[in-house]
């Protein structure tokens, strides 16, 4: 099996959504994630807190950041084992971000060397 991320960007506010809202989508996040588990298929993963720095160019300035649509902000990411990009899709499909609009990014992790 190879590795993948799944990058999410996108769904539920969590800063302005309702006490309530948050946790039945938390809840349908750790039944998902607890299914993936049993399938020995998910490695971990976090929801990320908005803002952050970016360091920049040559003399690596830090920067406020990242700077972009809130909708194009990573909010969180997970690893997961799966047999190709395809399989790593199919497992994706299933994710509780696309119940609020948000999208799902699958990388392959390239094999250490």
């Amino acid at each position: 099996m190879k590795e993948f991320v799944l990058l999410f960007r996108g769904g539920l506010n969590f800063q302005t959504a309702p006490k309530e809202q948050i946790e039945k989508v938390m809840q349908n996040w750790q039944t998902w994630l607890d299914q993936l588990s049993k399938e020995g298929k998910y490695l971990g993963g976090q929801r990320l807190i908005p803002g952050g720095a970016v360091l920049e160019g040559r003399d690596k300035k830090i920067l406020d950041g990242p700077y972009a649509e809130g909708k194009e902000i990573v909010g969180g990411f997970m690893s997961i084992k799966a047999d190709n990009i395809k399989d790593a899709a199919d497992i994706a499909r299933n994710c509780p971000i696309f119940d609020f609009n948000g999208t799902t990014e699958i990388r392959e992790v390239a094999p250490a060397m």
